[in-house]
C-alpha cells in the first residue's frame, strides 16, 4: 500500500504526536550542543604530531557523511593554502602519501564506517600523516592507537539513532578546527562557531512543532512538497553542499527520492527534466485550467538561498569573509535565468533562505532547515526517520 502525505499529522505534533517523531525533533535540536562540544574537544587534543612537520601537501578528509568531507572547502575557500580533498570510498586516491594529512571521520558504528575503516588502515600503510575523529572506542580508535597518532573523541549530546542528520555538526566541527590547526591558516574563530551554533537555535526555534506552516518556513516547504519531486538546487559552493545533504537526508530519512545540483555546473543536465513527464507543461492556457491535475506526478524546484555568497541573487553588499570570493553577477544573472525557465515550464517553486554571515554561519542555516523539511515530510508519510536500513546487509 502506498504512503499517502496526511497534513494533519504535522498539526499533531504539537499534542505529543509521534514518539519516533518527536525523538527526531529533539535530536536535531541538538546541534548547536553538538558544534560546540566538537570544538572544544578538538582543541583539547593534542596535534603537535600533525604539525611538527610543518604544513602538509594537502588535507583528504575520509567521512561516510559527504558534506563533512566537502563543507572544509566550501567554509575556506580560496583562503586556504593547501588542497582540500573529500574521499567517500574505502579507496584513497593513488597520489596520496606520506606528504599528505588524512583525517578520517566516522562518528558512529556500523555499516557506513567500514568503508571510512579501511581507507584509513590504507592511509596508515601509506605512511601518511592521520587524524582519527569519532566516537569513544570507535572502529577509528585502534588504528589511530597503532599508528601514534592523534584521535579525536565525539560525546554525543543526547542520543541520535542513524549516522545521518544531527550527526553531522559534531565531526564537521573538530574536521574545521583541525584543519585550522594543521594547515597553517587562520582558523575559524570561536565567535564564528558560536554564531553558528545560535544560528542552529535560532532555526530550532523557527521551525518547533507547535509553530504554525505560515510562520515555519520548514514546514511551508514540506507542503509544497507534498507528492512532488524535488529538484534541488544551490547558486553558491556553500548551498550546493547543502542542496546535497538535503537530496541525501531525503532519501536516507523520509524515504524520498530527490535531485540535487549546482548552478550553473548541474544545470545542462537537470534542467530539461524539467520538460519531462514529472515536470509542467507550460503555464494554464486560462484561470479556469487546473495546473496540477490531480494524482499527476509533478517537479518542485526548491532554491536554496545564500545571500552572503557570491553567485546568488540576494547577494549582499558586505565584504567577502572566509572563503567568499566577492560578488559574481554572471553566476547570479545564471540563477535567475534558471528560476525564470522553470516558471515558464509551469514547475512550482519554493525556497529555503540563510542570512549573511560567515560561511560557517550560512551552511548551518540552510543545512538546519532542510533537517526540518526532513523529518517533517518523514512524519507527514508516517515514515520513522530515525530508522536507516541499509541496501547491502
Amino acid at each position: 500500500m502506498p504512503l499517502v502525505f496526511e497534513e494533519h499529522r504535522l498539526g499533531g505534533l504539537a499534542e505529543g504526536g509521534d514518539p519516533a517523531a518527536l525523538e527526531a525533533l529533539r535530536a536535531t535540536a541538538s546541534g548547536a550542543a553538538r558544534l560546540r562540544s566538537a570544538r572544544s574537544a578538538a582543541l583539547e587534543a593534542d596535534l603537535g604530531a600533525l604539525t611538527a612537520d610543518g604544513r602538509p601537501r594537502s588535507i583528504v578528509v575520509v567521512a561516510a557523511d559527504a558534506p563533512v568531507g566537502e563543507a572544509p572547502a566550501a567554509v575556506f575557500g580560496n583562503g586556504c593554502p593547501v588542497p582540500l580533498v573529500a574521499v567517500r570510498d574505502h579507496r584513497l586516491p593513488g597520489w596520496v602519501a606520506g606528504h599528505d594529512l588524512v583525517i578520517a571521520v566516522a562518528a558512529t558504528s556500523g555499516q557506513n564506517a567500514d568503508p571510512v575503516a579501511r581507507a584509513a588502515a590504507e592511509a596508515v600503510r601509506r605512511g601518511c600523516r592521520f587524524l582519527g575523529i569519532g566516537a569513544p572506542g570507535g572502529p577509528l580508535a585502534p588504528i589511530a592507537e597503532q599508528a601514534r597518532a592523534p584521535y579525536i573523541p565525539l560525546h554525543a549530546a543526547g542520543a541520535v539513532a542513524a549516522d545521518i542528520g544531527p550527526a553531522l555538526w559534531g565531526p564537521l566541527a573538530a574536521v574545521l578546527t583541525a584543519v585550522g590547526r594543521t594547515a597553517g591558516i587562520t582558523a575559524v574563530p570561536a565567535e564564528v562557531f558560536e554564531a553558528a551554533a545560535a544560528r542552529l537555535e535560532d532555526v530550532a526555534h523557527q521551525c518547533r512543532p507547535a509553530a504554525e506552516p505560515w510562520i515555519d518556513p520548514a514546514k511551508s516547504v514540506t507542503l509544497d512538497l507534498a507528492g512532488a519531486l524535488p529538484l534541488i538546487w544551490g547558486g553558491t559552493p556553500i548551498a550546493a553542499v547543502a542542496a546535497r545533504r538535503f537530496a541525501a537526508t531525503l532519501g536516507a530519512q523520509a524515504r524520498y527520492p530527490a535531485l540535487a545540483g549546482e548552478v550553473p555546473g548541474d544545470l545542462a543536465w537537470q534542467a530539461p527534466t524539467a520538460e519531462g513527464p514529472f515536470g509542467g507543461d507550460g503555464a494554464p492556457r486560462s484561470i479556469f485550467d487546473d495546473p496540477e491535475p490531480e494524482g499527476a506526478a509533478r517537479m518542485r524546484a526548491v532554491l536554496l538561498r545564500d545571500p552572503g555568497g557570491p553567485g546568488d541573487p540576494g547577494d549582499s553588499d558586505e565584504p567577502s569573509v572566509s572563503g567568499d570570493s566577492g560578488g559574481s553577477g554572471a553566476m547570479a544573472g545564471t540563477m535567475t535565468a534558471a528560476e525564470e525557465s522553470l516558471r515558464a515550464r509551469g514547475v512550482g517553486i519554493s525556497e529555503l533562505r540563510t542570512e549573511p554571515g560567515h560561511p560557517l554561519e550560512r551552511l548551518a542555516g540552510l543545512i538546519a532547515l532542510t533537517e526540518y523539511v526532513t523529518v517533517y515530510l518523514a512524519v507527514a508519510y508516517g515514515v520513522d526517520p530515525l530508522s536507516s536500513r541499509p541496501v547491502v546487509p
